[in-house]
């Protein structure tokens, strides 16, 4: 990676013009030059602020340490700077040679589908999301947290990790939903009662007779548990058939009281000391790991209709230790909905008094977002309620633009979804935007092929040197840079707008740079015209991987036409 060689060439001259070491950061750690892309080309290809960093430790003026950084720069041999410069208030800036973006272009061709992909084993990560409650449809909340999830797990594998995507079903028969599903479902109550759960109800009617003959001691919690998995299978078929979301593993939280780990989990705290009684419930020491109060794990008799009922905490803990302890995961990243803010830290809190590092866990929160018409808050469905399910917004406006859209934006981050512009066959529109560039760059290459000419394996890429040819091939190297950021950052937000900017250059180069022209049409071209339209072609060749990848990764559809 370009980024990468000039973090290295610049660190190396921090060492030999600074002592023989590294500079250190005010914790005591060595200093890292970091290198970033500037917005105007008139700041270079990439620069950095290391200088800036260093006034400190230096007691030097930023542009005199920038310039002593880029004097040192410039007496060490490197085949990567066509240009160093200093630039107000200490920022040093870097232009790179052409024949460096022409080598990585022969990179892309090489390696293909595999262009940026790392092939080393980085650890076994476990990304749980989408995760909705098993009483009804599936809603943009949940859409949302659902294509941010599965695009991070694509990065992550990507980027040489052992990644598992799972879905924690909260089946419990014990839990309160499940209960309330299962007093719907033998009549003596309406929550949760839809067109869909009474025609589950009815299919299942000779087993919920069946289970009342039996008279269980739990018969809401049975009948909820069996009305739940129906419902569940439905929405499991519309993520799967309709989402395009393929989970590894669909986990039961009944499965964690089958198999007594809710048991085992209380227990690891029992043995540390870690609750106590109070007012007849069971307490957790969260306070002593960082949270801001003491937790319930069992609740009081008073509380609960019935003594000896965890609450919500108990097995989600005992789910994360499952992760952690049993299946042992090397990170774990909890994407959860806005409503669970304030539960991070007693989680936080939970795993580290099971002995393990707080920072394995990391939670990704999805805030609201809110589908716009017109300028005005809209609603696409009729139905009593507050949501919008995803089923609306696909059928309204399509499973790429609904993916794209939501990706687009960090998912921290309140969002106006734009329906009208989702709508739009048009520029305007972002996915449609980057969508017809690749379709653009299929259509020159099968054009060249019903000319009957193709690149070949020899091609002199010096050739491609207008300001253009180099402007697309930069952006094409950056890909693997941006695959590096989003993988370490949790950020797939930054991949959907680099597509954005590469569909942008390649629109400009097919405005300016036409392919096939003169060179291909009119056989008394010269042999240099030639040359030059085969090393556009190979160049269009080597966008269309990219924008492949991008799309692979994205979960976005490649179209054959538009």
């Amino acid at each position: 990676m370009i980024k990468n060689e000039i973090q290295k060439i610049v660190s190396k001259a921090l060492r030999q013009g600074f002592g023989g070491e590294l500079s250190r950061t005010a914790q005591g750690e060595p200093l890292e030059a970091e290198i970033f892309v500037p917005e105007k080309e008139e700041f270079g290809h990439y620069f950095t602020n290391v200088a800036l960093r260093l006034v400190k430790e230096r007691k030097a003026n930023p542009m005199q340490i920038a310039q002593k950084i880029t004097d040192d720069l410039r007496l060490m041999t490197n085949d990567l700077f066509n240009k160093i410069e200093v630039a107000p208030p200490g920022f040093i800036n870097f232009w790179i040679k052409p024949e460096v973006l022409q080598k990585e272009l022969k990179e892309i061709l090489n390696k293909k589908s595999a262009y940026a992909k790392a092939s080393a084993d980085k650890g076994k990560i476990q990304i749980e999301f989408i995760s909705a409650n098993p009483t009804g449809p599936l809603t943009i909340g949940n859409g949302r947290g659902g294509f941010f999830g599965d695009a991070l797990a694509n990065i992550l594998k990507f980027s040489g990790h052992n990644v598992v995507k799972e879905y924690y079903v909260n089946d419990a028969k014990n839990s309160t939903q499940i209960k309330e599903l299962g007093k719907t479902g033998i009549g003596k109550g309406t929550t949760y009662l839809t067109n869909n759960l009474k025609s589950k109800i009815i299919k299942a009617k000779l087993v919920i007779k069946k289970l009342k003959e039996k008279n269980p001691q739990n018969l809401e919690g049975e009948v909820g548990h069996l009305l739940a998995k129906e419902i569940q299978k439905d929405n499991q078929k519309f993520i799967e058939k309709i989402l395009k979301i393929k989970f590894d593993k669909w986990f039961s939280e009944q499965s964690l009281y089958d198999k007594k780990e809710i048991e085992k989990t209380l227990n690891e705290f029992k043995k540390k000391k870690l609750v106590y009684e109070k007012e007849g419930a069971l307490w957790f020491k969260s306070s002593q790991f960082g949270d801001s109060e003491d937790r319930v794990l069992i609740r009081s008799p008073r509380l609960a209709g019935q003594a000896g009922e965890p609450t919500y905490f108990l097995p989600d803990l005992a789910y994360h230790f499952d992760k952690f302890k049993i299946r042992k995961f090397n990170k774990v990243i909890d994407i959860w909905g806005a409503d669970h803010h304030g539960y991070i830290a007693r989680m936080k809190a939970g795993i580290k008094a099971l002995g393990i590092e707080s920072g394995k866990l990391t939670v990704i929160i999805t805030q609201l977002a809110r589908l716009v018409k017109g300028g005005k808050e809209f609603k696409i469905s009729k139905r009593k309620g507050t949501y919008v399910t995803m089923e609306d917004l696909i059928k309204e406006i399509g499973l790429d633009a609904a993916r794209f859209f939501f990706l687009m934006s960090a998912p921290d981050t309140h969002m106006n979804f734009d329906l009208d512009l989702a709508k739009e066959k048009s520029m305007k529109n972002p996915v449609y935007y980057v969508q017809y560039a690749a379709v653009r760059a299929q259509s020159i290459i099968k054009k060249t092929k019903s000319l009957k000419l193709k690149a070949k394996s020899k091609v002199d890429f010096k050739l491609l040197n207008t300001k253009e040819d180099l402007d697309l091939i930069r952006i094409l190297a950056r890909f693997p840079e941006i695959v590096q950021e989003t993988a370490l950052n949790y950020n797939p937000q930054a991949l959907a707008r680099y597509s954005i900017e590469l569909a942008k250059q390649f629109h400009n180069f097919y405005e300016k740079e036409r392919v096939i022209g003169p060179s291909f049409a009119d056989a008394t071209a010269g042999r240099e015209e030639k040359e030059l339209a085969t090393a556009r072609l190979v160049l269009v060749q080597a966008t269309l991987v990219v924008f492949k990848n991008i799309f692979s990764l994205l979960g976005i559809s490649m179209p054959k036409k538009m």
